[in-house]
């Protein structure tokens, strides 16, 4: 692989960075947070306007730029490391690929431009808690999270020519301002059960949405409950909705490891900048060798973290373009881990290095561990995506250890004393 950026991924970065640093510092973020829409309405439209940031993955066709998942990662990438407050993720990761994947001609075309434009930003539901699972993060997805034909999840029938959609969605990032679902729903009861993908409009007559408070304010969650909503069926009725929502998953963590890489990347940064200005016995704490140690871990953790991400985003690139990505399906998972593990401790150790500003909930610092706390919440735990990840990879099959024949010190295999084990 050539791990060089290209001219134009480089100008993504530059040019995204200089307008995030103007217009998103921290206080920025906690004021756009506590807006109603949980964002700043200005930012998210002049991303879209002058980076064309919403369709920076879709086909040009439908109004987008053209690029793959990777220069979607590098942009992510700079907005996690202000933590930007933004739709990105369940717009243009989450629900526009879908649309794109299993969506009809009729839908694509009215819907995909739109996207790219930012005027229309969308969020998936999934019941519960199972987003992880329904992307296929931390096991294999049969669509059990959808409902199953029991009491509770989503359930959709069709009445009338009309699909009618009844039950609750948590977790749904974004989807308090979203102005489209896409909701996963169990159809079929016991005799053809299956899992479908429908379209809900923003103000559709049976649909209620209640913005929750997360433990993560910088990613917005709302609780979706649908009584007797109308939905459009995305695509077919014999559409592989698992299918298209793993290969959203594997974008999908790709993503959120950039955006964890950018985030552990910049509190790390400002932590080496407070050590050098914090005394303590008439010197700056950062000189201190216990200080240097703890933040040289950190260094080397953030760049593995890095590298894993780079590379996840490189394969996922190859493989759309068609070069095919080794391993793209397992590089995610593996580089969402390894980013998730870095920003925690990144965060971490910011918090107690900043000492007791650090423990302070208006400090900057909790931003960070929050947004890895939340992350690991809704995407992990960090330790099922690695056993995912190995699952996938295949690396346990039929290891049945051999016994071995373990002999006393000064004994030979004459003696007859050898011991199996």
């Amino acid at each position: 692989m050539d791990a060089a950026f290209s001219a134009e991924q480089g100008e993504i970065r530059r040019t995204l960075r200089e307008l995030i640093t103007k217009r998103c510092g921290p206080d920025e973020v906690k004021a756009a947070v506590r807006t109603p829409a949980g964002h700043d309405a200005g930012l998210w439209a002049a991303l879209a306007e002058q980076l064309g940031l919403p369709g920076l993955a879709l086909p040009e066709v439908y109004g987008g730029v053209g690029c793959t998942s990777a220069e979607l990662a590098l942009g992510s990438e700079e907005l996690g490391r202000a933590l930007a407050p933004t739709p990105l993720f369940a717009t243009a990761v989450l629900a526009a690929p879908l649309i794109l994947a299993l969506g009809t001609e009729e839908q694509r075309t009215a819907l995909l431009p739109r996207i790219a434009a930012g005027e229309l930003t969308a969020a998936l539901a999934v019941p519960g808690t199972g987003l992880a699972t329904a992307l296929g993060l931390i096991g294999d997805n049969h669509g059990d999270w959808a409902g199953g034909g029991r009491a509770g999840g989503v359930q959709a029938r069709l009445v009338d020519g009309t699909w009618r959609l009844y039950g609750q969605a948590e977790q749904v990032i974004d989807g308090h301002s979203a102005g489209l679902l896409v909701v996963a729903a169990h159809a079929g009861g016991f005799a053809r059960s299956r899992t479908l993908l429908f379209l809900v409009r923003e103000g559709a007559p049976g649909l209620a949405r209640t913005r929750q408070t997360a433990m993560d304010e910088t990613r917005t969650q709302a609780r979706i409950e649908l009584r007797d909503a109308e939905g459009e069926l995305l695509g077919a009725d014999e559409a592989d909705v698992p299918g298209a929502l793993g290969a959203v998953g594997d974008v999908a963590a790709t993503v959120v490891a950039a955006e964890a890489v950018g985030a552990a990347d910049r509190v790390m940064e400002r932590t080496v900048e407070y050590v050098q200005q914090r005394e303590q016995f008439g010197r700056a704490i950062g000189s201190f060798q216990a200080v240097k140690h703890r933040l040289a871990d950190v260094y080397v953790q953030v760049q593995a973290a890095r590298s894993a991400a780079y590379y996840a985003a490189w394969a996922a690139g190859a493989e759309a373009a068609g070069f095919g990505g080794q391993g793209a399906e397992r590089a995610g998972g593996l580089a969402l881990a390894q980013a998730l593990d870095a920003l925690r401790t990144a965060a971490s150790e910011a918090v107690q290095l900043h000492g007791g500003i650090g423990f302070t909930w208006e400090h900057e610092a909790h931003l960070y561990f929050k947004r890895a706390a939340g992350d690991e919440l809704l995407f992990g735990p960090v330790h099922r995506l690695r056993a995912r990840a190995a699952e996938r990879a295949g690396l346990f099959e039929g290891a049945v250890a051999e016994p071995r024949i373990v002999e006393p010190e000064g004994l030979g295999e004459a003696d007859g004393l050898g011991e199996a084990v």
